[in-house]
């Protein structure tokens, strides 16, 4: 992509959520929670393959000091059981309600503006976040600016924008809430998936120097259902311009 076009991918940011109907509304609480908890058997095995993208995030897990951006129920701290301090960002304070590895939270931010400026991290990770933030630019120069020298910003998101991705949702998940709720799925995923994968991977190959990727279970874009991202040597500079 030429820097032109960057310039416009980033002009683009913040972006607006498109709302959703007054019936989605009123349940979408209760099926965020039921979705992040693997109600069903359906859920659950959608979980176990998810169980990829927090392996891949894992595996660099060593007696570090962590932040997790969109920490969710806490779901992934299981995985990280060697981690020396472990601070999360988390707006939707209704799926830390009753999560027992919350004991193991060092700090808790509603937003990764609020981590004082001070603190680094020798891995922040994101996982299925990264996908829905209005402010992604913002968000992960926020990061960058906020890992410890020599750091790893990783994250694992849906390959939203692929063929196989589009298919599987449509077909598991849509189908599933359809025959639940009477209503439709897209609407909650168009309010959800502000940001495609190839999207995030341009701005986080704008802010850092160096990105790793790899997907599942294919290589190929448009036949995986989720890629991994692992970002090294932050812009600091392109970073701070974006945060200022």
């Amino acid at each position: 992509m030429t820097p032109d076009a960057i310039h416009r991918l980033l002009a683009t940011y913040p972006r607006t959520r498109p709302p959703l109907t007054p019936a989605h509304e009123r349940i979408y609480v209760a099926e965020y929670r039921r979705n992040r908890r693997g109600g069903g058997v359906l859920l659950a095995a959608i979980h176990r393959l998810e169980d990829w993208m927090h392996r891949q995030i894992a595996k660099g897990s060593s007696e570090d000091t962590v932040l997790e951006v969109g920490a969710g129920s806490l779901n992934h701290l299981r995985f990280e059981p060697r981690a020396r301090h472990y601070d999360c960002v988390e707006p939707f304070r209704e799926l830390l309600q009753d999560a027992p590895e919350s004991k193991r939270v060092r700090s808790l931010y509603a937003d990764i503006r609020d981590v004082p400026e001070a603190s680094r991290y020798d891995r922040i990770l994101s996982i299925a976040t990264l996908e829905h933030l209005e402010d992604l630019p913002g968000i992960v120069a926020r990061a960058g600016l906020l890992l410890a020298e020599g750091g790893i910003f990783q994250a694992a998101i849906p390959t939203e924008g692929g063929l196989l991705w589009g298919l599987s949702w449509r077909m598991t998940t849509a189908v599933s809430y359809r025959l639940r709720t009477g209503l439709d799925y897209k609407s909650v995923m168009r309010h959800e998936h502000v940001n495609t994968a190839r999207e995030i991977i341009l701005v986080m190959r704008r802010l850092f120097a160096q990105v790793a990727i790899s997907r599942f279970p294919s290589p190929f874009h448009h036949l995986s259902f989720y890629t991994y991202l692992e970002a090294r040597r932050p812009r600091l500079d392109r970073c701070r311009a974006i945060v200022a």
